[in-house]
């Protein structure tokens, strides 16, 4: 087996909480589909998830078990903390074929376990679990009473440990290595995948002590008209002259992300990018004044209209999300939301990525910070200049 990311005890410590709210709900049993989640709870890391995986946690003292295509049980072994009994491989010939699929093998092993009865969590809002999958596995367990438990795990997951906040620390450094490559590589003439291509090198070469991984959202790029839509993807299109590009990119290690977007000016910047730049900047600093243990998630969205509306600006999109460990294709836990009307208490130990971004009519501006929240206010985890970087 190669090394854990984290020590056996934090494992067994997430796996009292997640059994203590599964014991609340009355659940006997949790599916976990969500590939965060699997590699949250067991330490599983491989590029399998496009064919059905799950992890099955039940509520009395045993080990989880992950069960997954066979030739990727081997994974498994290599990187999952479990006994090898509990790594269990699906037959080869239950992969992509019509007349059966591999929730009709899970249903069963499931039964011949002992846990195709009582109450079932289920999470029903996971990226890779499929309405087929779905059919098949209540089809394969009918004597189980199925409960959404959608985001359970997600929610103890928000809180973060020492060890996780040591890789984020890492990964913020990775950032930084990512928007300094940008800085440098883009210039009007140069084609945006030849930009990316020296980014995502800063990405994953990582440093002489770590690795980088693989970024959930991949490196986003927006200059000229681009810069209007916030996930308009790459091209060979070049970089013009007097071009406001805005970059949303991220370092990641050990699954861990941390974002940060910033905007880099080609050329003479002009004032209405000064202008929507300085309220941007400005409403940043709200944020940070305002996120400390207590504050309500909806009163730091709050700190930040208050300032833009000063400037005659508005944006109906949320301004952050809790981050941590993420597989594509997105980074956010879908818990935490900094926007109108999410009544979550911040607590020390929350990671947000507030993301500022406006999108104008053919330009665009961003900056963004991953803020920990702390016993008595916040740090951001990168040190990097939030101003706009002019290039001249």
């Amino acid at each position: 087996m190669t090394q854990l990311p984290f020590a056996l005890s934090e494992y067994q410590s997430r796996l009292l909480a997640i059994r203590a709210e599964m014991a609340r709900r009355g659940l006997d049993l949790l599916i976990v589909n969500d590939v965060a989640n699997q590699h949250y709870i067991t330490g599983y890391d491989g590029w399998s998830f496009y064919t059905p995986q799950v992890v099955l946690v039940p509520l009395g003292d045993e080990e989880p078990v992950w069960i997954g295509r066979a030739m990727d049980a081997a994974g498994g072994l290599l990187t999952a903390w479990m006994k090898p009994e509990n790594v269990v491989g699906f037959p080869e010939d239950h992969v992509q074929r019509r007349d059966r699929h591999p929730m009709d093998w899970i249903a069963a092993w499931i039964e011949r376990k002992g846990w195709g009865r009582g109450n079932i969590g289920i999470e029903l809002d996971a990226y890779y679990y499929s309405p087929k999958a779905h059919a098949r596995l209540t089809a394969g367990l009918p004597n189980a009473a199925f409960h959404d438990a959608d985001l359970l795990v997600n929610w103890i997951r928000s809180v973060k440990s020492d060890a996780e906040i040591g890789y984020l620390r890492k990964a913020a450094s990775l950032a930084e290595a990512a928007v300094t490559a940008a800085y440098e590589v883009i210039a009007p003439g140069v084609r945006e995948c030849d930009a990316i291509a020296r980014i995502q090198a800063a990405q994953i070469a990582g440093s002489p002590d770590f690795a980088g991984d693989i970024t959930a959202l991949p490196p986003t790029i927006l200059g000229g008209e681009n810069a209007s839509a916030p996930h308009i993807m790459w091209s060979d299109r070049r970089f013009g002259e007097n071009e406001t590009v805005a970059l949303e990119l991220a370092g990641v290690v050990r699954r861990y992300a941390a974002g940060l977007a910033r905007t880099l000016q080609l050329g003479a910047m002009p004032v209405k990018v000064s202008d929507t730049g300085k309220a941007v900047l400005e409403g940043m600093e709200a944020v940070l004044a305002t996120i400390k243990p207590g504050v309500l998630a909806e009163e730091v969205e709050a700190s930040w209209r208050n300032v833009i509306q000063r400037y005659g600006l508005k944006k109906e999109s949320r301004i952050g999300y809790s981050i941590g460990a993420a597989y594509p294709p997105d980074w956010g836990e879908h818990t935490i939301s900094l926007r109108r009307g999410d009544k979550t208490i911040l607590k020390p130990g929350n990671v947000l990525h507030s993301i500022l971004g406006m999108w104008m009519d053919g330009w665009g501006i961003e900056v963004s910070e991953t803020i920990l929240v702390t016993a008595s206010g916040c740090e951001t985890l990168t040190q990097f200049p939030q101003e706009i970087h002019v290039k001249r």
